[in-house]
């Protein structure tokens, strides 16, 4: 009876969800425990089932670092943001689009999902430009390959969903002059999500969601809108690593995202919990 109750407790999202588009970020932790990399799929994999379009966007920042510790190739940091020169722009490219990327596209499909992997270079599918990082007295520092994205090919995406596959997106984009960026997979997703205007982005993460406190349980927030974000990250309560994360978030939903939903991708069936239940597991970002 217990299994009846969450399947009819069920019932009301997947009608609601039905014929919509969400956009997953997929990384952190559930990238490298294999039991929650297994989990993770069967959830994409039941959404899909049900009637949902998903894009997968993907990172994989631990696995880039630990290929770049076996070729021994040195690499600079400039405010804690990795120089991405044309060797560490080989690693990342090989890592993203080749190791990761075709991975994910082979366990989905072997669910029987029609899965296809993507780099942001292919048709052009993410345009960036060249990002710097600021100095304290306002100067611009060099960091290489890395990109902020400018432009999402969305018709690229919306032939694959109507076609009924999963697109699954490797965040390395491609310059106006065939450069090559190495884009943040936070904003990857956030740009595509607003692109194809989304009903929902689903950041998975490595904390429960958002605090006020990250040492103070109670402190946790399950829901805020924009304008409370920005006087968060305004006034110190967002700080550190959570900015570019919650900053990816106000973007998504001012270009178009309807919701976004920080959730800890170290739980088992998060993404079901988050989606198919009254109390939802994560914080909420709403306009």
């Amino acid at each position: 009876m217990n299994k009846a109750e969450i399947l009819i407790e069920a019932l009301p999202y997947i009608k609601e969800f039905n014929g919509k588009t969400f956009v997953i970020k997929y990384g952190g932790s559930v990238m490298e425990d294999m039991n929650l990399k297994k989990k993770f799929i069967e959830d994409v994999a039941l959404l899909k089932l049900v009637g949902i379009n998903i894009v997968i966007v993907h990172g994989g920042g631990k696995r880039i670092n630990g290929m770049l510790d076996r070729v021994d190739l040195d690499v600079q940091f400039v405010q804690g943001q990795r120089v991405t020169d044309e060797n560490v722009m080989d690693i990342v490219e090989m890592v993203l689009s080749g190791s990761v990327n075709k991975d994910l596209s082979a366990c989905l499909s072997a669910h029987g999902i029609h899965a296809i992997g993507l780099s942001g270079r292919d048709s052009q599918l993410l345009t960036a430009e060249k990002k710097y990082a600021t100095a304290e007295d306002g100067s611009r520092l060099d960091l290489g390959n890395v990109g902020s994205i400018t432009e999402v090919n969305t018709d690229v995406l919306t032939s694959l969903l109507d076609a009924g596959y999963v697109p699954i997106v490797s965040p390395v984009a491609c310059g106006t002059k065939g450069e090559r960026f190495n884009v943040n997979a936070d904003t990857a997703a956030g740009a595509i999500s607003g692109a194809l205007n989304a009903a929902k982005l689903i950041l998975l993460s490595d904390v429960k969601g958002l605090y006020k406190d990250i040492n103070d349980e109670d402190s946790f927030i399950s829901s805020i809108d924009i304008e409370t974000t920005e006087a968060y990250i305004q006034n110190g309560i967002i700080n550190g690593g959570m900015i570019p994360k919650m900053t990816c978030c106000v973007d998504a939903l001012r270009r178009g995202t309807e919701k976004v939903a920080i959730i800890d991708g170290r739980v088992e069936h998060s993404l079901l919990v988050e989606l198919f239940t009254n109390a939802g597991v994560g914080t909420m970002v709403t306009k």
